[in-house]
């Protein structure tokens, strides 16, 4: 079992930088991939970025790549998106989640747990 609390949301203007983080509490954090996701008023659950379990590999979305950065820290079993260069459209409420395996994980389908989510607006 793995509890995930998500933190450092806010209201920020375009162009500004927030860094969220996810403090998983539970066993074993570093045999996790872990992941973020976003939601936005009236659309789906959509991938931002995933992170294998050791932090080797990554993956980012098209829509933040070059802007947003996954990254984690298995000693403080915390996992982070640097967020930079912000959007309105970045606007939505945003999940961590994990993933029982070693590799990057794409798909929401496969994540086992999830966090409640930190709400990010981005003014313009």
């Amino acid at each position: 079992q793995v509890q995930l609390v998500e933190s450092g949301g806010g209201l920020v203007q375009a162009g500004d930088s927030l860094r969220l983080s996810c403090a998983a509490s539970g066993r074993s954090f570093g045999s996790y991939a872990m992941g973020w996701f976003r939601q936005a008023p009236g659309k789906e659950r959509e991938f931002v970025a995933a992170i294998s379990w050791i932090g080797r590999s990554t993956s980012v979305a098209n829509s933040v790549r070059g802007r947003f950065t996954i990254s984690r820290d298995n000693v403080k079993n915390t996992v982070y998106l640097q967020m930079n260069s912000l959007k309105p459209e970045d606007t939505a409420v945003y999940y961590c989640a994990a993933a029982a395996t070693s590799g990057v994980v794409v798909a929401a389908r496969e994540y086992n747990y999830w966090g409640q989510g930190t709400q990010v607006t981005v003014s313009s």
